[in-house]
């Protein structure tokens, strides 16, 4: 099985090694940039080395398995349709995974549509790529979008909770990628692209409030929330829904991003400034793009160091009622850099869960013609449950549990504050009898839980 990678950032170069590393399949990547396919080459002889001894970042290939790891890497562009759509008839492959930055995703996945290959892609576009849903299905291939760790794996937990419940009332994500170590004055680094970061931070920020989509500014209302094993961070809005917004019918659904404290205050006076502009501005006889300048002057300050470490964090909750009972599930995600391979948490937990779908296409078990968004992959049969063990196989594990809550009516007899439609706050509510199993192993089993 050929896979093209396009892009060897920081996620897309681990993306290449844990495909090299996958029996049976070979895998071309290119990018413009030498540094990263030097990069892509490194993590791939890496992750090919654990295979050959039956571990990638803590994953085993079974009993007996060949590994004949195959990889090709080429400078070249990747960032248009013109280029894409020559590389492919160009390589032939039969899948396409897409890393590329975000203001290449949509031209990139309508080429890569145009040439009729399969494709995942991770790229955090700022268009609609529904739009390009009527080519696929014409084109008959399989696309999954927005398929990393947030939007991506946060999209088919909610799916599936929205699924599981008899009602869904209240989803809230909380997801954040950071330093181990803070660092004055940014208190970040980044682990992707920096004009993505700065986009993060720029997008206006959609909600679901009583059923309406409404519009937040990014970086707005932010709340402390305290982490076991991190410690305090600040949780604030972006435009982390994506799909969600409109694909699910919960009434309420929020998501905000974590930074350690002090980080988004600092965001939103550079972006008062005009910092974060698209706009070119004069200054002398050159006319530049404040948005660029501030990513080429911010880059040497949010680079990780090799082998620094991040960590990842998650919470995936869901309010609703299944089987006459109020409930709560959740999923949560705690993970740091792999130190087998120095591969740095958030470019697993980004890239795997692309490799899990794109090895699902191709053993045909995500068929179905179209642009999918995340959250629908939940619907089809084993998908969640494989990507899921697939990460766990990898040491990414996202922790499932399911409880009873106390129902608003006994919020008096437990001295709690009256339960209105907003978004629920960070802590917890009260724990009482187990709710019932969902039908997922992998998914949700009831327990009671106490962090």
């Amino acid at each position: 099985m050929h896979v093209l990678v396009l892009g060897a950032g920081m996620v897309g170069s681990v993306a290449a090694a844990d495909l090299a590393a996958t029996p049976g399949f070979h895998v071309t990547v290119v990018d413009a940039g030498a540094p990263a396919i030097e990069r892509a080459k490194r993590r791939v002889a890496t992750a090919v080395a654990g295979a050959a001894v039956g571990a990638v970042a803590g994953a085993r290939t079974p009993a007996g398995a060949p590994v004949r790891p195959h990889a090709r890497f080429i400078v070249d562009d990747a960032g248009g349709a013109r280029q894409v759509r020559a590389l492919v008839r160009r390589l032939k492959p039969d899948l396409v995974l897409g890393a590329l930055p975000s203001r290449f995703g949509f031209e990139v996945m309508g080429a890569v549509i145009a040439e009729r290959v399969p494709y995942v892609d991770i790229s955090f576009m700022p268009e609609d790529f529904r739009e390009h849903d009527r080519a696929a299905r014409r084109a008959g291939v399989p696309v999954v979008a927005d398929c990393g760790v947030a939007p991506g794996m946060s999209n088919m937990l909610a799916g599936w909770a929205a699924r599981t419940l008899d009602h869904c009332d209240t989803i809230e994500i909380l997801v954040g990628g950071l330093p181990r170590t803070r660092h004055w004055p940014w208190q970040y680094k980044a682990p992707f692209s920096h004009h993505d970061v700065i986009e993060e931070y720029v997008r206006p920020s959609r909600m679901v409030e009583h059923g309406k989509v409404v519009v937040r500014e990014a970086l707005s209302d932010p709340e402390l929330v305290t982490l076991p094993g991190v410690g305090t961070l600040e949780a604030f809005y972006t435009d982390g829904l994506r799909s969600l917004a409109d694909t699910l019918k919960v009434p309420n659904m929020r998501e905000k991003t974590m930074r350690w404290p002090g980080h988004a205050e600092l965001m939103r006076t550079l972006r008062h400034l005009g910092l974060f502009s698209h706009e070119h501005v004069q200054v002398g006889d050159a006319r530049v793009r404040p948005i660029d300048l501030t990513a080429k002057l911010l880059f040497p300050h949010w680079t990780y160091e090799e082998g620094e470490p991040d960590v990842t964090v998650m919470t995936v909750r869901a309010w609703g009622s299944r089987g006459g009972r109020d409930v709560r599930m959740a999923w949560t995600l705690h993970d740091e850099l792999d130190p087998a391979t120095g591969f740095p948490s958030m470019s697993r937990t980004t890239a795997f869960p692309a490799t899990s779908v794109l090895r699902l296409i191709a053993a045909g078990r995500i068929a179905k013609p179209g642009v999918h968004a995340p959250e629908m992959l939940a619907a089809m049969p084993g998908i969640l449950d494989a990507v899921l063990a697939d990460q766990r196989a990898r040491g990414v594990h996202y922790k499932p549990w399911m409880e009873e809550t106390a129902p608003a009516r006994r919020a008096k007899a437990t001295k709690r504050a009256p339960a209105t439609k907003s978004a629920p706050a960070t802590k917890r509510a009260p724990t009482t009898k187990r709710a019932p199993a969902a039908k997922s192993a992998s998914a949700t089993p009831a327990r009671r839980t106490r962090r």
